[in-house]
């Protein structure tokens, strides 16, 4: 048999470390053979591919990123003369000898990968995201790292901000689910977060920095890039889209910086942290998770469980159809932490 590989939608940590595993167990215990695919679904598209052996997975359990590449390319918005964008794919697949396909990928690239084994592709999907945001997994790589960089921002911000008493607005990222932004805050002591599940009152955020400064501390948000206040239906935007249709988000971190030194006539500076949450080596936690996924991915491929995807169930990584994990976004319930000292808007 042989398999490609691809990664897809936005990069994070751990992406080489689900390479490494699938091309290694797949060669060694079942002798398979490898391909891999350049720049998401790109590389089926235009046929674009790289070898896949274990001399080239060789070293990149530390690497960030991917050695495969990346883009959010969308096949079903692709067309050729004459041939829609599945059709093109299924006939390189078919001129390279690919059997079957293993995605690794988030919301979208996953959305698209059931779509392709539905019409005929045989496909076994991996969950990536650092937004922890998809179903039917307990935890997506990358997200412990991301969760991490956070939390290092926000304990160097902690002392510029007493030494300039002013207040400092974090921002992470977080489209529709706060779990980064939740999980940094409360690692990094934060005294206020806000996210995308629970619209805020900014009066009640100024109330709750006004208070903070009372005590001769410097209040630090939090904010993830999708947490929008209460009365707005729109979170704010670049106008930009892209090939899946969403909006590029960005400004809710500058906004609040404006309001809060308006509001309380104190020094306000927002902090937006971007793409350092992707980049860099993944942390042990993402590693090993990342190198699970990669081994059940390959197993599952072997027992030629197609339309299937690999998934964290509290300690067990077990198979659910990709389906699940692309029909509903996992979001924070914020009752959960309740008792947890922080404003969540």
């Amino acid at each position: 048999m042989r398999v490609g590989v691809l990664t897809g939608g936005g990069d994070c940590p751990g992406l080489n470390a689900v390479i490494r595993a699938v091309v290694r167990k797949g060669v060694q215990d079942y002798g398979l053979e490898f391909v891999g695919f350049r720049d998401g679904w790109r590389g089926p598209l235009e046929a674009d591919t790289m070898p896949l052996d274990i001399t080239a997975v060789r070293g990149i359990l530390p690497r960030g990123g991917t050695i495969l590449g990346s883009s959010r390319t969308n096949p079903f918005k692709e067309a050729g003369p004459g041939r829609s964008g599945v059709e093109r794919i299924k006939d390189n697949l078919d001129g390279l000898g690919v059997d079957a396909l293993i995605v690794i990928g988030g919301e979208d690239t996953l959305g698209v990968a059931a779509r392709l084994n539905d019409a005929g592709i045989p496909v076994v999907g991996v969950p990536k995201t650092i937004d922890n945001d998809l179903g039917a997994t307990d935890y997506t790589f990358g997200f412990d790292t991301a969760v991490n960089i956070a939390m290092e921002a926000i304990d160097r911000l902690h002392t510029t901000a007493e030494s300039h008493h002013r207040a400092l607005i974090v921002e992470v990222m977080g489209r529709h689910a706060g779990w980064i932004a939740l999980h940094a805050g409360l690692a990094g002591g934060a005294n206020v977060v806000l996210i995308p599940e629970r619209p805020f009152d900014i009066d009640k955020v100024i109330t709750y920095v006004e208070r903070r400064f009372q005590t001769r501390y410097a209040p630090i948000v939090v904010v993830a890039e999708g947490a929008h206040p209460l009365n707005e239906d729109e979170t704010l935007t670049t106008g930009q889209r892209d090939a899946f249709g969403h909006v590029r988000l960005g400004g809710v971190g500058q906004y609040l910086a404006y309001e809060v030194e308006k509001r309380t006539g104190k020094e306000a500076r927002c902090i937006v942290l971007g793409h350092i949450q992707r980049g860099g080596t993944p942390t042990a936690f993402d590693r090993v998770l990342a190198t699970r996924f990669g081994l059940a991915a390959v197993e599952a491929v072997h027992d030629e469980a197609f339309g299937m995807m690999v998934a964290l169930h509290g300690t067990r990584i077990l198979r659910i159809p990709i389906t699940e994990a692309t029909r509903e976004l996992k979001l924070v319930p914020p009752d959960r932490y309740a008792e947890a000292e922080v404003f969540f808007g």
